[in-house]
C-alpha cells in the first residue's frame, strides 16, 4: 500500500480550505482516513477534510475529487500511488463565481441529526464550513421521544460557531401528522428560526408524541407564540399539510421552504397557488436531514453580512433557492420582492441572468403559475443574460426558473427558483378564483378530518381548530 498525501488551496488566496473529498482506488473501492467524518445521504461518498488528508491505497491510478460548497468548482486529479513509499499532492480550488461581492448570502434553513450521529459536534462544525454557508440553521424535533443527536444543542444563537461571517441558529421543527388527514403530513410542518425559547409542544397527535396524544394545538397557535419571541416562521415541505393555507391566508407565514430536502421533481404547484391568492410567501429551502443535497437559499442584505439583515432581507422577498447555479431576475429594473406599478396594465421589461458551473439547458420565466416564455439551449450554456418584453394587464408575479440535465455529486439534477416580483395593474389576476376555491376545498376537507378523526382531549380543543380553519376560509370566500 502507498501513501497519498494531500493539502487543499484556495487558488486565489492561498489559504487552506476545508473540503469534501473523495478518493477511488485503482481497484474501484473508496478509501479514506480510518478516523474521517464520512458524509451521509446520496450520491458520491466522502470523507471531511480541514485542509490537509492522507490515506492509504494500492498501487496505481487513484481518482480525487474535491469540493467545497457550490461557489467553488469540484477539483478532479489523478494520481499513481507507488507500491510503497509517499506521493504529495496540492490541490487548487477555484471560484467560480462571488455572490457575495453583490449581497447574496447561501443558508440551508432546515437540518437535523438523526438519533444514529455520533458526532453532531464534528458534523456540525464541517456541515458550517465544507458547505459554505452563511446561515446554518439546525432545528430541534421530537418523534416519540427518540433521542435525535441535533436535541442536545440549546435553543438560540450557538456562539461557539458563529463568526462575523456566519451565523448558527439552533431553531425548531414544529410538527403534526394525522392518519388519513388531506394532503397528508395532518397539520403540517414549520420551522421557527431566531428563538429565544422552545414553543411546546414540539409535536402533537399520536402518531408523533404518544398514543392518546390530541391533535392540539394548531399549528397557528405555536406560530403566534414564535413570533411573539422575534421569530422568524417558514412553513416548510412545499405547502404539504392542511394547515398551510389557513395559516398563509392568516399571515402566521415569513417565508416558504421549498423542495426540501430533495424530491422525485420539484413541486412547486401549492406554492404557486398561494402566490395567486396574494400571499407575500418568499423561497427558502434546506435540507432536512444531514446535508443531503446542495440544496440552498441565497437572501440579499442591503449591507454588510448580519443574521438579522439576512433574515429581513428573507421576509422582504430577496431570496433565490438553488442547488449550485445563481439566477436573478428584475422587472423594469425592480428586483425580487419588490412591486412594479403598473396602474391599467402595459408591458414590462424582463431581465433574467444566470451563472452556473454545470451547463444550463432551459430558463423558463414562469407568470402566476404558468411559463410564459422559455430560452433553451440543447447544447448549454454555463452563463446567459436574457431580455423579454411582457404584457401585464392585471395584478399578479413574475419569476424565473432553470434547469440542467447534469447530475450533482448527490445525484440531483440541476434547478433554482427565484423569489416572485410583483405586479400591481389595479384589476385582480384571472388565476385568483381557481387557487382560491382550491384552498377552499381543502379546508373543507380538513374541517371534516377535525370533526370525525380527529383526536383531542374536549370539545373546546376541536371547536378551537374548527374555527381557526373556518377563519382561514373567510380569507378564501372573499378571494372569490
Amino acid at each position: 500500500m502507498g501513501l497519498l498525501r494531500g493539502t487543499l488551496i484556495d487558488e486565489t488566496a492561498g489559504t487552506r480550505l476545508d473540503a469534501k473529498i473523495h478518493v477511488l482506488s485503482s481497484s474501484g473501492s473508496f478509501v479514506h482516513p480510518a478516523a474521517a467524518l464520512l458524509k451521509r445521504g446520496p450520491g458520491t461518498p466522502f470523507f471531511f477534510s480541514d485542509g490537509e488528508f492522507e490515506v492509504s491505497a494500492p498501487r496505481g491510478r487513484t481518482d480525487i475529487l474535491v469540493e467545497q460548497g457550490t461557489e467553488y468548482e469540484p477539483a478532479r486529479r489523478v494520481v499513481d500511488v507507488p507500491e510503497k513509499g509517499t506521493i504529495e499532492i496540492e490541490i487548487r480550488l477555484r471560484r467560480w463565481c462571488r455572490p457575495a461581492e453583490h449581497g447574496w448570502y447561501p443558508g440551508n434553513t432546515h437540518i437535523h441529526y438523526d438519533e444514529h450521529e455520533t458526532r453532531p459536534d464534528d458534523r456540525l462544525a464541517v456541515d458550517c464550513s465544507v458547505e459554505g454557508y452563511h446561515v446554518t440553521v439546525v432545528s430541534v424535533l421530537d418523534r416519540r421521544q427518540l433521542p435525535y443527536a441535533s436535541n442536545k444543542y440549546p435553543i438560540g444563537m450557538f456562539n461557539e460557531f458563529t463568526t462575523a461571517h456566519h451565523a448558527l441558529d439552533i431553531g425548531e421543527e414544529n410538527r403534526h401528522y394525522g392518519e388519513g388527514s388531506p394532503w397528508g403530513m395532518g397539520y403540517g410542518h414549520v420551522m421557527f428560526l431566531r428563538l429565544r425559547n422552545l414553543v411546546q409542544p414540539v409535536s402533537r397527535g399520536h402518531i408523533l408524541a404518544s398514543q392518546f396524544d390530541p391533535d392540539y394545538p394548531p399549528l397557528c397557535f405555536c406560530c403566534d407564540e414564535a413570533r411573539d419571541q422575534g421569530g422568524v416562521v417558514i412553513w416548510c415541505h412545499n405547502g404539504r399539510g392542511m394547515e398551510a393555507p389557513v395559516a398563509a391566508a392568516l399571515g402566521k407565514l415569513d417565508a416558504f421552504n421549498l423542495f426540501d430536502p430533495f424530491w422525485g421533481d420539484p413541486e412547486y404547484d401549492l406554492w404557486y397557488a398561494m402566490l395567486n391568492c396574494g400571499f407575500r410567501l418568499p423561497a427558502s429551502t434546506g435540507t432536512d436531514w444531514f446535508v443531503c443535497s446542495n440544496n440552498r437559499v441565497y437572501v440579499q442584505t442591503r449591507g454588510a453580512f448580519s443574521y438579522q439583515d439576512w433574515l429581513e432581507g428573507m421576509k422582504a422577498g430577496r431570496t433565490f433557492i438553488t442547488n449550485g447555479p445563481v439566477l436573478d431576475l428584475t422587472l423594469d429594473g425592480q428586483g425580487l420582492g419588490q412591486t412594479v406599478e403598473r396602474p391599467g396594465g402595459g408591458q414590462v421589461e424582463v431581465e433574467v441572468s444566470f451563472t452556473s458551473h454545470y451547463p444550463v439547458e432551459r430558463v423558463e420565466l414562469v407568470a402566476d403559475g404558468g411559463v410564459v416564455h422559455r430560452w433553451e439551449w440543447p447544447e448549454g450554456r454555463r452563463q446567459g443574460h436574457e431580455r423579454q418584453a411582457v404584457r401585464c394587464d392585471r395584478d399578479g408575479w413574475l419569476a424565473a426558473r432553470l434547469w440542467g440535465h447534469s447530475r450533482d455529486s448527490f445525484g440531483h439534477s440541476l434547478w433554482a427558483h427565484t423569489s416572485p416580483i410583483w405586479v400591481r395593474c389595479g384589476t385582480p389576476p384571472l388565476s385568483r378564483p381557481a387557487a382560491a376555491a382550491l384552498f377552499r376545498r381543502s379546508i373543507d376537507e380538513s374541517i371534516a378530518w377535525v370533526n370525525h378523526r380527529g383526536r383531542f382531549s374536549n370539545d373546546r380543543q376541536r371547536q378551537e381548530v374548527i374555527e381557526l380553519f373556518r377563519r382561514g376560509r373567510e380569507v378564501f370566500t372573499a378571494l372569490g
